[in-house]
């Protein structure tokens, strides 16, 4: 049987998709080779590309003055690729700062310009937060406003999309596919694939056109969208295999009833198990209840010397990578688009069983 996986990333893919893929692996529509095998260059992988690219745009409903772009070198290459492309004729911008991810995205702007730190964390009663925006010290002319909507390490996330004067940039990695958000309030948005999109070796940049003509002089052509998306984001060859998949991911999406449907079920996932933490006394979550990630649910146990024990017992009950990142330990359940209710109901159930025998 399969397992259920809470991985943070690479995360879990559908089943059905998995299985479609094994089905053509070798033989991909009676052509005699695998579609790893196939030119990035052939009419039939450009369709498989332009399929993949129409059915993202249909999920979240992209106006047609932005650019999809399918990159390679994860979210962290767009660190650097996303100053070097906007900040070449205004050297400031703001960066939100509210964990880890947007931390490492400032860290690497700093490099290319004059960045400018918000710092919008906060405490509610004990519990991070994000502060409200009037409290933000915006500047007055930056060339953007970058945020990372959903941080994936600390389980907080955005509950409000910013009102932002200067194009708006967002790091969507954890979130993007989950619920339905305004394509329109952006400049540009990123996610690494290895999450809710299909595997990892894949990003997808979603970029208004007026943001083309902004690139710094030293850009290297591989990393300026303008040339990627004048290139349908073959400048050189792209992630083909991860590509395709993502385009499966995108019908399975589809098929589920798209974007405003899967966020239901993420709904419903979400509140089973935040309440069951909340109400528990043996396991609690450290975000506010109004900046709770709708993917990432951070949590610790009541005696953290029992961590290797809960993870060993949910490993033999099926219950996979539940482990909290690395710089934060306790533990954390991802769960992306592909963790079925089931899965959450499952883990729940042990969660119960476990505090019954060790609270």
């Amino acid at each position: 049987m399969r397992a259920y996986n809470f991985c943070a990333g690479p995360a879990a893919l559908p089943t059905a998709v998995l299985e479609k893929a094994q089905q053509e692996l070798l033989d991909w529509h009676g052509k005699g080779l695998s579609i790893m095998e196939m030119s990035h260059r052939s009419k039939d992988y450009v369709a498989v590309a332009e399929k993949a690219e129409a059915d993202f745009r249909t999920l979240l409903n992209i106006p047609g003055n932005y650019k999809v772009l399918f990159l390679q070198g994860g979210a962290s290459l767009q660190f650097s690729a996303i100053p070097l492309n906007l900040l070449g004729k205004n050297q400031q911008a703001d960066y939100i700062h509210t964990g880890i991810w947007s931390e490492k995205a400032l860290k690497e702007a700093k490099r290319y310009g004059d960045i400018h730190v918000i710092e919008a964390g906060t405490e509610l009663d004990g519990k991070k937060a994000i502060r409200a925006q009037n409290e933000w010290n915006l500047s007055d002319h930056a060339a953007y406003v970058h945020y990372a909507e959903n941080e994936t390490i600390g389980g907080i996330q955005f509950p409000f999309i910013p009102d932002v004067k200067a194009p708006l940039v967002a790091d969507l990695s954890s979130s993007i596919l989950s619920a339905p958000i305004d394509v329109s309030k952006f400049g540009l948005i990123y996610a690494g694939a290895q999450k809710n999109i299909g595997p990892a070796g894949l990003t997808l940049v979603i970029v208004r056109d007026d943001l083309l003509d902004q690139t710094k002089p030293e850009i290297p052509s591989i990393l300026k969208y303008a040339d990627q998306a004048k290139n349908g984001s073959m400048v050189n060859t792209p992630a083909t295999y991860a590509w395709y998949l993502a385009g499966l991911v995108f019908e399975w999406l589809l098929a589920q009833g798209g974007v405003d449907a899967i966020h239901q079920i993420n709904q419903q996932k979400a509140k089973l198990l935040y309440d069951y933490i909340d109400e528990s006394g043996f396991y609690q979550n450290p975000i506010a209840k109004d900046y709770r990630s709708l993917m990432n649910v951070p949590f610790t146990l009541a005696d953290a010397s029992l961590e290797k024990t809960f993870l060993a017992e949910a490993e033999k009950h099926h219950l996979l990578n539940l482990a909290g990142h690395r710089s934060v330990g306790g533990m954390r359940a991802s769960i992306y688009n592909a963790v079925p209710l089931e899965g959450v109901k499952a883990l729940v159930e042990f969660m119960q069983d476990f505090a019954r025998q060790n609270g």
